[in-house]
């Protein structure tokens, strides 16, 4: 068994590899999420869709007026590990 320190080694080694790669990825997200505009539709290839005109209406510019928002502070939470806050009709 006198591999053992050095399988333990290259393992420590695959591991920290994963940690440093998973922090690229989360700072690249972060930079991604911090540009506002429009986004490009994915895997739109100009087939048929069930988007109907009624659903921009004046009413769903209302009821979604701050889901931008919402998102965007619940990502910054995630990145930060912090727990959702309880919605208000939840709490004891």
């Amino acid at each position: 068994m006198a591999d053992e320190p050095i399988i333990d080694r290259q393992h420590e080694r695959e591991r920290e590899q994963e940690r440093r790669r998973l922090q690229e990825e989360e700072l690249k997200d972060l930079e991604v999420e911090a540009r506002r505009g429009t986004r490009p539709l994915e895997g739109y290839a100009g087939g048929h869709t069930t988007w109907v005109s009624a659903q921009d209406d004046a009413v769903a510019a209302v009821e979604h007026a701050h889901d931008a928002e919402a998102s965007w502070e619940a990502s910054k939470r995630q990145a930060r590990l912090e727990p959702e806050p309880e919605p208000e009709g939840e709490r004891d």
